[in-house]
């Protein structure tokens, strides 16, 4: 099945990608989700429009996404939130939350998308999150959830 994607699919593609996919996959999880649209020749200006609208959010080149990756990588990002006893919180850290982090903390505005957890933040303490810059860049970025 031949798609074009609408946001970033980890593993699959970025947003104007024309990918193709197993009958099922796309059927039953791309489409729905709205990760996807089917690709038809009338299609092509909406591939257009997705990618130029991808231009203006992306951090274009390699130069500027190396500069932000050491600027993330220096900053100190605390987050706070509502936690119980045992320093188990009430709920998790979401990328949002950690976006709007980096923002107050100075850094750049990040997209939430961009920025992956490995494993659920649920506690108070340090933790790694991985930030995607740029196809060939990525920055590791240190948040300290602390209770407050």
């Amino acid at each position: 099945m031949k798609l074009i994607l609408t946001t970033e699919v980890s593993g699959l593609g970025a947003p104007g990608d024309i990918v193709e996919v197993k009958d099922g996959y796309g059927r039953n999880y791309l489409i729905p989700r709205g990760f996807a649209i089917r690709w038809t020749r009338g299609a092509e200006s909406q591939v257009a429009s997705i990618k130029k609208a991808r231009q203006a959010r992306d951090i274009r080149d390699l130069g500027t996404a190396k500069e932000v990756a050491g600027r993330l990588g220096a900053l100190k990002v605390v987050l706070k939130t509502r936690a119980g006893e045992g320093g188990r919180l009430f709920g998790s850290v979401t990328t949002g939350d950690i976006a709007e982090a980096v923002t107050v903390a100075g850094g750049p505005q990040l997209d939430r998308r961009r920025i992956e957890i490995g494993n659920a933040i649920k506690s108070v303490g340090s933790h790694r999150v991985s930030v995607k810059l740029h196809p060939e860049v990525s920055a590791t970025l240190d948040v300290e959830v602390v209770a407050g």
